[in-house]
């Protein structure tokens, strides 16, 4: 079975037992055909021996032993060999019959129509091309066969190449042509995912940059020479508003690019960065006791701190109470919850929610949020090989946890080796 798989998900290897298997049926087939003609045109076998009586006038025997009749050409004189009893060698000659001069040789045997076609050297040659011609009408079917997926892969791929994403090539076999088409169909995929995205992207964000910009083209009008203090705090938050999304509109199309560089790696200290993010917001900080062990990731800061920043932010839009972040190790990972008191998310949008410009039914009219906020914060733990889901929270609310993988290098402080306190 193991044998079977091997021959299977190697199609070279099959097209090559294909012509193996070809040329050794021409072998056996050209051998037998030369062997045919090897054994009809081969000299004929030495006759046995002869019991031979030569007896005199007066009934007396004369010479009495065995006759072996000796090669030669049987139009001329055939020769005898003849030993006696008495171990004695006796030659015999005899003149074959003739008339006219020309000698009387039995006619060749019947052979049939058929043995023209094999008599070498002409018959060899033809046999041999015809052979030819069977072995490669045998092979052809095999091998367009195996031939076929690969000119659908072929046509499929023009297909995708003009435009229709939607192509998908059929997936049959477990060769090396198979996981061709599988890598096609993934990657096609991918390709159609990330155009649609692009496109919902530059549809939502048209219209999300229509609502701020109408609204201070309004203020504009009616704020007349000497602007009210309230015009100018709604025309700053409506600045601030458009700058924010078109901020977000800007990472989360760098995001989707991966060859996209969004800075340089480094080790981050993930207790610094949420400890300033939670001062920021007026949030609680809890720090698992991990004795002394520090918890640090590799990534872009900017990146990372966006996406501790989104969540925060996200709980305090929505939260009725306070807010905290609870910080542990899980693991190879780091991992953060930030937990709410807010309405929390029905399970059926637990995963809508970070889908880019969605929000959930009667959120769209709640002060700031885009919905583009959660859509960036799980490219941003992909990006990093992470991920990041929501809970519902014990006692109402939400938890967001956000899980990033361990610096390979992260370092552990024990409490010997801190240095001794000033004395």
């Amino acid at each position: 079975m193991h044998l079977y798989k091997y021959f299977a998900e190697r199609l070279y290897l099959r097209i090559w037992l294909t012509v193996v298997g070809g040329v050794a049926v021409l072998i056996l087939v050209v051998g037998w055909a030369w062997q045919a003609a090897a054994e009809k045109n081969a000299t004929p076998m030495q006759p046995p021996a002869r019991e031979l009586l030569i007896r005199g006038a007066d009934g007396a025997v004369l010479l009495h032993g065995e006759a072996v009749r000796q090669p030669g050409d049987p139009s001329e004189l055939v020769l005898y060999l003849i030993e006696d009893d008495q171990g004695r060698t006796y030659e015999m000659e005899l003149q074959r019959r003739s008339g006219r001069g020309e000698s009387h040789r039995p006619p060749p045997p019947n052979l049939g129509p058929w043995w023209f076609w094999v008599k070498p050297p002409f018959g060899f040659f033809w046999m041999l091309g015809l052979i030819g011609v069977v072995v490669v009408v045998g092979v052809f079917p095999i091998i367009r066969r195996l031939m076929g997926r690969l000119e659908a892969l072929r046509k499929g791929v023009k297909q995708f190449g003009d435009g229709d994403l939607s192509v998908r090539v059929d997936v049959r076999g477990n060769d090396e042509v198979s996981d061709l088409a599988q890598q096609f169909n993934a990657a096609a995929a991918r390709i159609e995912a990330l155009v649609q995205s692009h496109k919902s992207l530059l549809a939502n964000s048209s219209h999300e940059l229509r609502s701020p910009l109408t609204r201070i083209r309004m203020g504009v009008e009616l704020m007349g020479e000497k602007p009210s203090p309230t015009f100018k705090q709604e025309i700053q938050r409506n600045i601030a508003e458009l700058d924010q999304l078109v901020d977000e509109i800007l990472l989360a199309s760098r995001l989707g690019a991966r060859e996209a560089d969004m800075g340089s790696t480094e080790l981050i200290d993930i207790i610094g960065l949420c400890a300033e993010e939670c001062a920021r917001v007026e949030a609680d900080l809890e720090v698992a006791d991990m004795h002394g062990d520090v918890i640090e990731v590799r990534g872009i800061a900017k990146l990372l701190r966006r996406a501790v920043r989104n969540l925060l932010e996200n709980a305090r839009r929505y939260s009725q109470g306070p807010i905290t972040l609870f910080l542990d190790k899980q693991g190879a990972y780091a991992e953060i919850r930030v937990a709410d008191r807010g309405p929390g998310v029905p399970p059926d949008q637990q995963e809508r929610i970070f889908e880019s410009f969605y929000r959930m039914p009667g959120a769209s009219e709640r002060h700031g949020g885009v919905g583009l906020g959660l859509a960036l914060v799980r490219s941003i733990a992909e990006r990093h090989e992470g991920s990041v889901h929501c809970e519902a929270r014990e006692g109402g609310g939400a938890v967001f946890v956000l899980r990033l993988p361990l610096a390979p290098l992260a370092r552990t402080a024990p409490a010997e080796a801190l240095p001794p306190p000033n004395v």
